[in-house]
């Protein structure tokens, strides 16, 4: 009964923030965060749409003078958006797609430039770079989500970024912006809020920052976050039956409601200090630690939000970095020096049992995991139990002439070093040591390699002004690159004659494995380019044409019978503007672009589900993004962001082993399969009211995200096994106030319930997508959180 009134009160509470948000012009934001350290925009007539400024191209820009397709959120729309996580931020920008199974590992994409590679240790780099002020964190892992808290911009930059981003910046650079300290004077704050998840828990953040001028010259800013994640997926009482042994087991012991909460706190320090008018240093440290419970997706087969798990499901996911940025002027010219340092690891416990399962079922894999006496065991269930561990370093050194020049040149030097150190241990209880990985007691399959990526790169771009009105750029970044994969995988010699151990050839003690039996090195050059013209019409309009390269390193195969994967690269033809209408009343930015993918890499599960890479056929892209603001009176904000992608490929995808051109019964995917986690098209509505409640300064306001159809695998069986996300329209809304330094807001996510999928996945490929007498499909949908409702509070000082 207690249960049924909380959820009584829960909807109650919804239904009315819903209907109070509905009954009024509706906007997108929360109350006003002030940002003294953010770059200062221009001042502007209250019923002016407000300046952005960015730096896309490592310049301080207004968005609307900068010849390139950019979204960007700064700080107060951060806040109006309620953004605290990369869930919340990559929904409003459409042309950004993502694949993810849970916290930290989200696989993005830009402009449908996807094959639905999923971050494996041993694949494709990603295509969309992401970097955290000048420090890049792209890791095959999956993109960090970074906490957004006292953050000036987040910035998404479309198309290739080649010139002056290069690494995985094949497809688009997604960029997060901290405010810096500041000297001008003392500010802090601090934000806390509560929130309940319908068919789940209750969450909280309590969130603050200090910026302390410690001297005219020197500044400190501290920042500290502590978040509790709701959960709302709930492991329900089941059983399975092995075939070899006929044992059934059941998963009682961990049978738990909402069992997938998370916690996260972590914080960032950073110093400014000003040696003198033309020099300074900025040293921060940042760091982050997340501890996930459970899994993030459920199973329909035993109803929405439920699943069936056997054994624990763990992830304690923590990184930290140190940066440095030197800032300095040498003449004329300016000088930066960007240098990193980032590790992160990650320590999981995955329950196995579906592929146990079905493996049994498929290959009577039941009868070869034997006990010490060489009986099948009863429950050969699997666990893996994981570590990654990542490096990162990077230094970059730029220098550039005044932006007012008529003829203006940005260029440097870039270096970087990434490591990937993965540990998989694939257990089972009980196993006979003959039947294991030697010196592994119990492990079926061993995982343990280091991956090194290494890059160096010079890039330079000019821009000259032929007239008042018409610019032209031209940029060119040259690399090289050298990419290894040292280590172990595979079975125990007593378990399989032909992988694993058997394909031995280096018989040292590889961090106490048996041996090494993979040792592949990939290494290349090349160049990517851009030239861009730009007309400024007037001092609020400008029109652009751009033709850009984009590249992506190849690699190896852990298998033997496959080679090395090759570049792929990407040609971009784009044409876009920006304008400034009605008195500036108006914001209309847009552009139009094709785009030939050639030879783009993909992965895919091969023999004992270990992930191959090949090179594709071409793909084509066709897509239009658009954004339209519009302030319409003094009170009263309008906003629509929009991106339609048609991406299809250019020609067959042949199957393994098969010539190309194959033959019809060789193909994989027919010429125009849609390339996957690309939505045709994905747009949001935004309206935001502000009024005066006595003497508050209140607002309400509402927003709409559209996400059309697509599609989850790229061949034809895949898509058949796991497939389609269907569209979907959720709407969040909120109210709330100021007063001198207070704020308070009642929000509410997804606000119908929209019970809505972000992926699908099988645990163990095709195999679990046969069809066995009483084993339904494993098949998991990672859903759009619940209906939440929250409350915020926050001061200013």
């Amino acid at each position: 009964m207690r249960g049924y009134l909380s959820q009584r009160r829960l909807r109650g509470a919804t239904w009315s923030a819903t209907f109070l948000a509905s009954t009024m012009l509706t906007g997108a934001g929360a109350a006003y965060a002030a940002d003294q350290a953010a770059a200062p925009a221009a001042a502007a007539p209250s019923n002016q749409i407000q300046e952005v400024v960015v730096t896309a191209q490592k310049r301080e820009e207004n968005i609307q003078k900068v010849p390139m397709s950019i979204q960007a959120l700064d700080t107060k729309k951060l806040t109006q958006l309620n953004v605290t996580e990369f869930n919340d931020y990559v929904k409003y920008m459409p042309s950004v797609a993502f694949q993810s199974d849970g916290p930290n590992s989200a696989q993005v994409y830009m402009r449908g430039v996807s094959s639905g590679d999923n971050g494996n240790h041993s694949g494709p780099l990603p295509t969309v770079g992401t970097y955290l002020d000048e420090m890049p964190i792209t890791t095959i892992g999956g993109t960090l989500d970074v906490h957004i808290y006292d953050i000036a911009r987040v910035e998404v930059l479309p198309g290739p970024q080649g010139t002056l981003y290069g690494a995985s910046s094949e497809a688009g650079t997604m960029r997060i912006i901290t405010n810096k300290p500041s000297t001008s004077g003392f500010s802090a704050s601090y934000d806390a809020q509560v929130n309940q998840v319908d068919h789940g828990g209750t969450g909280y953040t309590f969130e603050g920052y200090v910026n302390v001028p410690v001297n005219d010259k020197v500044a400190v800013r501290l920042v500290a976050f502590d978040q509790h994640d709701a959960g709302y997926i709930n492991n329900v009482l089941g059983t399975r039956t092995f075939a070899t042994s006929g044992d059934t087991i059941n998963n009682a012991g961990f049978v738990k409601k909402a069992f997938n909460d998370v916690d996260n706190f972590g914080g960032r320090a950073a110093l400014k200090w000003d040696i003198n008018d033309n020099w300074s240093v900025e040293p921060t440290l940042i760091g982050q630690d997340t501890r996930a419970n459970g899994v993030f997706a459920y199973e329909p087969a035993y109803g929405y939000l439920n699943v069936e798990r056997f054994q624990p499901d763990t992830d304690h996911d923590k990184w930290g970095a140190a940066t440095l940025a030197i800032n300095g002027k040498l003449g004329r010219f300016s000088l930066v020096y960007a240098g990193s340092y980032f590790v992160r690891r990650q320590d999981t416990k995955t329950d196995y049992t579906d592929y146990s399962i079905f493996y049994d079922q498929q290959y009577h894999s039941g009868a070869y995991w034997v006990d010490s006496n060489g009986n099948p065991l009863a429950s050969p269930q699997q666990e893996i139990v994981g570590t990654d561990k990542f490096t990162k370093e990077s230094h970059e050194l730029r220098i550039s002439s005044p932006s007012t020049d008529r003829f203006r040149i940005i260029g440097g030097f870039f270096e970087q070093r990434q490591t990937h150190w993965i540990l998989q241990d694939y257990q089972i209880n009980g196993l006979a040591a003959s039947s294991s990985v030697t010196g592994w007691p119990g492990t079926i399959w061993l995982t343990d390699q280091m991956r090194v990526d290494r890059d160096i790169a010079g890039f330079g771009e000019a821009s000259f002004d032929i007239t008042p009105q018409l610019t032209a750029t031209f940029g060119l970044r040259g690399y090289q690159y050298r990419n290894s994969l040292e280590g172990f995988f595979g079975y125990g010699i007593g378990y399989s004659s032909h992988t694993g151990e058997a394909r031995c050839f280096d018989f040292i003690h590889y961090r106490g494995d048996p041996c090494v039996n993979l040792n592949k090195t990939v290494s290349g050059s090349g160049e990517t380019h851009k030239l861009n013209l730009t007309y400024k019409i007037n001092s609020d309009d400008l029109v652009y044409a751009t033709y850009s390269t984009g590249f992506r390193p190849g690699g190896v195969n852990r298998n033997a019978n496959f080679g090395a994967y090759t570049p792929d690269t990407l040609d971009n033809y784009e044409i876009g503007w920006k304008t400034s209408l009605f008195d500036r009343t108006v914001r209309f930015n847009g552009a139009i672009y094709y785009e030939k993918w050639n030879g783009f890499q993909y992965s895919f599960l091969g023999p004992n589900s270990l992930t191959i890479i090949e090179n594709g056929p071409n793909a084509n892209i066709y897509g239009i993004e658009t954004s339209i603001d519009w302030r319409a009176t003094d009170h009263l904000t309008l906003s629509f962001n929009g991106a339609y992608n048609d991406a299809k490929t250019a020609g067959v995808l042949c199957a393994v082993f098969a010539e190309v051109p194959c033959a019809a019964a060789d193909v994989s995917a027919p010429k125009g399969q849609r390339l996957p986690y690309t939505p045709p098209f994905k747009g949001n509505v935004t309206a935001r009211y502000t009024f005066t409640l006595a003497d508050w300064d209140a607002h309400v306001q509402g927003s709409l995200l559209y996400n059309n159809t697509n599609e989850v695998g790229l061949r034809t069986q895949d898509v058949i096994d796991y497939g389609n996300i269907p569209s979907y329209t959720t709407a969040d809304f909120a109210f709330g106030a100021e007063h001198g330094s207070m704020s308070a807001e009642l929000y509410v996510k997804n606000a119908f319930n929209t019970h809505a999928s972000l992926n699908n996945f099988l645990p163990c490929g095709s195999t679990c997508a046969l069809s066995f007498p009483g084993l339904p499909t494993p098949r998991y949908v990672v859903p759009v959180q619940p209906l939440t409702v929250g409350l915020r509070f926050g001061q200013k000082f």
